[in-house]
């Protein structure tokens, strides 16, 4: 069955057309470009209340959330690709990282983010945060390729947006950071799915 992605433009849908590259899941993407205003159209609210992306339709399920639909998806095809294994700490550390995205990390870079759109300057609270997330990342990163070993996992489809919004909002720092996220950006099954969903951020 093809799953449909409701992708907005430059935005997280790239996480789910990556997962579904990688497995191999057939799928179609839905596009909508942004207002003027940089926000969703009211047509993503005919898919879901929020209106909010992405969004996918598997079947008779409707359901939004990235880190939700990537462990749904993975659930339902992945046979455990893209997870630790259930011995030890690893499923655990890893299901830190998957959250960690959307959860903490989002606040100061999406407020780097609108600070840059706006063309004003961030508030000193606001770069101490940064500092503290991209240093705490950067040491994590010191001595792995990806989050979890030599590999990426969900954790790191989803970590990799946070990270493009914070080069777009120049704000990305550390030596070992900024070269995962490069290392990301090679990933064939992800050049493939920007191929499908657009560029990550409006300055591609």
């Amino acid at each position: 069955m093809t799953i449909k992605i409701h992708s907005l433009q430059y935005s997280r849908a790239m996480r789910v057309a990556w997962l579904c590259e990688e497995l191999s899941v057939p799928y179609d993407v839905i596009h909508y470009d942004r207002t003027d205003a940089y926000t969703a159209p009211d047509a993503l609210k005919k898919v879901h209340p929020l209106g909010k992306s992405p969004v996918i339709e598997d079947g008779d399920l409707t359901l939004g959330e990235s880190a939700a639909i990537l462990r749904h998806i993975h659930r339902q095809h992945g046979h455990g690709r893209f997870t630790p294994g259930p011995g030890g700490h690893d499923l655990a550390l890893h299901d830190e990282w998957l959250d960690y995205a959307e959860g903490t990390l989002i606040r100061p870079v999406g407020a780097a983010f609108w600070a840059k759109k706006g063309g004003t300057s961030l508030d000193a609270k606001t770069q101490g945060q940064i500092d503290l997330h991209m240093g705490h990342m950067d040491a994590h990163l010191s001595d792995r390729e990806f989050l979890m070993g030599h590999a990426p996992m969900l954790a790191d489809m989803q970590l990799c947006y946070l990270l493009a919004m914070a080069r777009f909002a120049g704000v990305l720092k550390g030596a070992h950071v900024t070269a995962y996220l490069d290392r990301l950006l090679q990933v064939p099954a992800l050049q493939r799915a920007l191929e499908a969903t657009g560029p990550i951020m409006p300055d591609g």
